[in-house]
């Protein structure tokens, strides 16, 4: 995201699509340099970790306590690294990558907890960058390199870095579907009152040509909406059902958030709860929109820089904003039937937590 005082810093076709959907659920240990072994996904998972916002030369004491939080399984949400200046320069990219590297909390992490990555903007290219950003494949390569994805993983074969998990058996299932909302995504209208509370860098767009997932990925996305799931965490880097703001989110394209919201009904896929990034605050939101049941997207986003003085409106928001460095925990309790969210800080202490119980997200 694009702040002066906070950081001063055609697809492949249907075939493709259609046998990475069959491919997304086979689980794959990667094994390559820079991290010579790293642990195998998990069968279930009881308790995941999640967070985005990591700049690679700031200080990074959080993952002492990410580490004793014990997680089953930690999702990279985005801006993993930044290399966001311009002019883009894959070499910097390259150096981002080996420095975060280094940090010796991250390479335990990476070491010891089974993980999963998307990118986002700072990671991709150009802040708020997407489809029209004429070196992202090069940006794609190192993302696969670094995060060491297997040569059969079909990410290498199709545009675009989405892809799916699925763990747990029956009943138990969580089913992780990472998004691509950078690689496909059109140009969003510029604000005409730039930093206005709600217009800050962004308008709505109802042009029904732009896209946040292109046609490729939207088909991919209902077949996995379609596969059984007891919980469906969505990865999107950029906010989905937060309200109240004018930067990035799927609001700037509106048409494309109604087909999101129709495509979980249409799938009758049941709970889904959004996961995001991007924005440097940590909240929790609760949209009720239509027929639909309520949707709920976590928003963990400040690793090693949270938007310390960050105050908006939240019309659908659950709770204040949190500013200060934090990472958030998904735990299930299947015994009671119920989602527990949360955040913690750098020191492990519990920043905020809500409950979901599971019959809200059918």
């Amino acid at each position: 995201m694009d702040r002066r005082k906070l950081l001063k810093v055609t697809s492949l076709g249907t075939l493709m699509s259609g046998l990475g959907g069959a491919l997304d659920s086979i689980a794959s240990s990667p094994a390559a340099p820079p991290f010579a072994s790293l642990p195998a996904l998990p069968q279930k998972v009881q308790r995941i970790a999640f967070g985005s916002c990591i700049d690679q030369n700031k200080p990074q004491p959080i993952w002492r306590a990410v580490l004793a939080s014990q997680p089953d399984l930690f999702i990279f949400g985005g801006d993993n690294v930044y290399a966001s200046k311009r002019p883009w320069q894959s070499n910097a990219l390259q150096t981002a990558y080996a420095t975060q590297a280094t940090q010796a909390g991250f390479a335990q992490l990476r070491k010891e907890v089974p993980h999963l990555a998307i990118w986002d903007d700072n990671d991709m290219g150009p802040n708020d960058g997407g489809a029209d950003f004429s070196n992202k494949q090069l940006a794609k390569d190192a993302f696969l390199d670094f995060w060491q994805l297997p040569a059969n993983d079909p990410r290498r074969q199709r545009e675009g870095l989405y892809h799916a998990y699925q763990f747990g058996p029956v009943g138990q299932r969580v089913q992780v579907v990472l998004l691509d909302t950078r690689w496909f995504k059109s140009r969003p209208k510029v604000t005409d009152q730039r930093d206005a509370p709600g217009k800050e860098r962004y308008l709505p767009d109802a042009d029904p040509q732009k896209t946040m997932l292109g046609d490729a990925q939207w088909q991919w996305l209902e077949m996995q909406l379609k596969q059984t799931a007891d919980v469906r965490l969505i990865v999107s880097g950029i906010q989905v059902v937060a309200e109240g703001h004018g930067w990035e989110s799927w609001h700037n394209f509106p048409k494309e958030l109604e087909k999101l919201e129709h495509l979980i009904q249409r799938t009758q896929a049941k709970g889904v709860v959004f996961l995001s990034g991007d924005r440097h605050i940590g909240a929790i939101y609760k949209s009720k929109r239509g027929n639909s049941y309520p949707l709920y997207e976590l928003t963990s986003s400040g690793i090693t820089h949270a938007w310390t003085t960050a105050k908006e409106v939240g019309p659908n928001r659950l709770g204040d904003l949190i500013t200060q460095n934090h990472f958030a925990l998904i735990d299930f309790n299947w015994a009671q039937k119920q989602i527990q969210l949360g955040f913690q800080n750098t020191q492990g202490e519990w920043l905020k937590q809500q409950s979901i119980d599971l019959s809200e997200l059918q």
